[in-house]
C-alpha cells in the first residue's frame, strides 16, 4: 500500500511539474506609477489602428494555461519624421473571447475583469525608447478597472510603406490591476499573465 500511495504522489508531483508558467518564456513588465502622456505637435501624421490588429493573453494555474483576447480595439500612433512620438488605444472589455463560453463569462464576472462597472481599458504610450538592434522600449499607462499603472516592455516597432507595425510579447501581473481572485485551493490560478500586442496602424 505504501509503494502505491508513493507512486501516486510522485505522479502528482509530475503533473504539477510539468504544467510551466507560460510567463517564464517572456519578458516582465516594468510596472511603475502613472507618468504623464506623449505629446505631439500638429505636424505629426496619424496612423490608425485597422482591423489587422490583435491583442491576446494567455492565464495560467498549476494544472494548465488558457488563451483569450479581445475582439474590438481601437487606436493610433502619431510620428514625426517617420518616427512614433505618441500612441493610445481602447479595449472594449465586453469583446472578450476565450477558449470557452463559461470561461469568458467568469473573466468578465466580479471575480476578474468587473466589465459591467468597467467596460473599458486603456493604454497611452508615455515614451518610445531608442531603438536597439531592432529593438525599442515602449512605456505607457496601462488602465484597467479603475487602475493606471505605467508598464515597461521590449517591441518592435516598424514603418513601412505608411503601415506602422507595433509587435511585443511580455508579462503583467494581474495583482497589481486589483485582480485577486485565486481560484481552486488544490488548482491556484497564477499571478501572470502574458499578453501579446500584435497591433497594425495605416495613414488616415
Amino acid at each position: 500500500m505504501k509503494t502505491f500511495n508513493y507512486s501516486l504522489t510522485a505522479l502528482a508531483a509530475m503533473v504539477l511539474v510539468s504544467c510551466d508558467n507560460p510567463a517564464d518564456a517572456t519578458v516582465d513588465a516594468q510596472v511603475s506609477k502613472a507618468q504623464e502622456v506623449a505629446s505631439a505637435g500638429s505636424s505629426a501624421l496619424v496612423y490608425s489602428f485597422t482591423d489587422d490588429s490583435k491583442i491576446t493573453f494567455v492565464g495560467s494555474k498549476l494544472t494548465g494555461s488558457k488563451s483569450g483576447g479581445f475582439k474590438k480595439t481601437e487606436g493610433e500612433f502619431k510620428l514625426v519624421d517617420g518616427k512614433p512620438v505618441s500612441g493610445s488605444f481602447t479595449i472594449d472589455m465586453t469583446s472578450m473571447y476565450s477558449e470557452n463560453e463559461k470561461l469568458t463569462k467568469h473573466l468578465k464576472s466580479e471575480d476578474f475583469f468587473k466589465v459591467e462597472e468597467f467596460s473599458v481599458a486603456k493604454f497611452e504610450v508615455t515614451s518610445f525608447g531608442a531603438t536597439v538592434g531592432g529593438t525599442q522600449t515602449v512605456s505607457g499607462n496601462l488602465t484597467m478597472l479603475g487602475v493606471t499603472n505605467n508598464i515597461s516592455f521590449p517591441a518592435q516597432v516598424t514603418e513601412t510603406d505608411g503601415v506602422v507595425k507595433l509587435s511585443s510579447k511580455f508579462d503583467i501581473k494581474r495583482h497589481d490591476w486589483g485582480i485577486v481572485y485565486q481560484g481552486k485551493p488544490d488548482d491556484l490560478i497564477r499571478n501572470e499573465v502574458v499578453i501579446e500586442f500584435d497591433l497594425v496602424a495605416k495613414m488616415k
